[in-house]
């Protein structure tokens, strides 16, 4: 049977028909972006500012004070000030504060030989926490030191500064690469659940004997199942785009005709991936679970959206080379913060389009146009 155009048209404006007449697509694909930015955007964030950590100076001497006024300018230490260690202990052990200071009795004497220490005690029940807390007070430590002897002269050897630059996100803001990454976990909820329940459904509610009944192909009717969610998907990304930059103000610096190329490439991968699903189980709930288990949790956990694929292991690094929403994140992150870097584009676009490929070919040949 030779491929129709006007049947293809037909199919996805019937598709269409149902989608409109179904709350919970419109639910999936315009609410459920929304909701999901602004709890990625607000209530997810990798920022650790003004954290509470207890004081104790031991003994009051110049040094101690003036490491006290430095410690007072540090923008990221909220210091607790208290008298003795059992207090600090038992606001450590409520979880009031995030870690321990304490300032020696005879410091101001240390420092005179040049052997000067003070003790950090930290929260390990949350270690990041804990690693932002050792590394703010050690910079306020240096910066201590350095005033000192800028003071006091007491190196004689030409200082070397150093002037530090952080590319691409220069106010090292986590959300300004968080959203970037909701958009590829939203996107992929969008493509994969949709799809994995439109073959299904159509089993379900035994309208899948009326269309086998009709003169069309096996490439139109899995075109009739792309064509309109692949449009929802793209009104989803314009709007995950307008919140993103528009209300969240994360930098856009990339071309949006390139993103919403890239964007469609990676689109068509997810939908393919639901509608494989929906073809293999045809039932609704089953399917569901499943494209939740195979799209949206290895978008999450092996992306590098939340979790930095080299610290991961040998094998499981492996594993995030058939993840598509690796590819996706990377895409999204450098257009956002980087821009139009097309070797990175490139790259990805290619794994992007063999997974798509790929896809379609095991579609195509898993999908039966006949009754059981």
């Amino acid at each position: 049977m030779i491929f129709s155009l006007s049947r293809t048209l037909t199919l996805c404006k019937k598709e269409m028909k149902q989608i409109i007449r179904d709350p919970s697509s419109w639910i999936m694909s315009i609410i459920m972006p929304l909701i999901l930015l602004f709890l990625f955007g607000y209530g997810i964030s990798l920022d650790s500012n003004k954290i509470r950590v207890g004081v104790l100076v031991e003994q009051k001497s110049q040094p101690a004070h003036d490491f006290v006024q430095v410690l007072n300018g540090s923008p990221y230490i909220e210091p607790i000030y208290l008298d003795n260690r059992s207090a600090l202990s038992a606001k450590l052990n409520a979880g009031e504060i995030r870690g321990m200071l304490i300032i020696p009795v005879n410091f101001a004497q240390q420092v005179q030989n040049q052997q000067a220490a003070i003790q950090l005690i930290t929260d390990g029940s949350e270690p990041n926490t804990a690693n932002f807390v050792q590394g703010y007070l050690t910079s306020v430590w240096q910066i201590w030191l350095q005033q000192r002897s800028q003071q006091q002269l007491i190196s004689r050897q030409p200082m070397i500064d150093m002037t530090s630059h952080v590319w691409f996100n220069s106010a090292a803001i986590s959300k300004n690469f968080i959203l970037p990454g909701a958009i590829t976990i939203i996107m992929t909820i969008i493509g994969s659940i949709l799809t994995s329940l439109v073959v299904a459904r159509e089993w379900e509610r035994g309208t899948m004997e009326a269309l086998l009944s009709t003169p069309m192909t096996k490439l139109e009717f899995l075109l009739s199942k792309l064509i309109p969610y692949y449009l929802i998907g793209l009104i989803a990304l314009i709007i995950c785009f307008i919140v993103t930059v528009g209300i969240m103000q994360v930098p856009f610096r990339g071309s949006f005709t390139l993103l919403l190329l890239l964007s469609s490439l990676f689109l068509l991968v997810i939908l393919q991936l639901g509608l494989l699903i929906s073809t293999l189980t045809r039932n609704q709930f089953n399917a569901a679970m499943i494209a939740l288990n195979a799209a949206y949790l290895p978008a999450v956990m092996l992306s590098g959206f939340v979790f930095e694929i080299n610290s991961m292991p040998a094998i499981i690094q492996l594993v995030t080379y058939i993840i598509p929403a690796r590819y996706y994140v990377n895409i999204l992150q450098t257009l956002f913060l980087a821009g139009d870097i097309f070797s990175v584009m490139l790259i990805n676009a290619s794994f992007l389009l063999m997974c798509l490929l790929l896809l379609f070919v095991v579609i195509f040949k898993k999908t039966r146009m006949q009754l059981d």
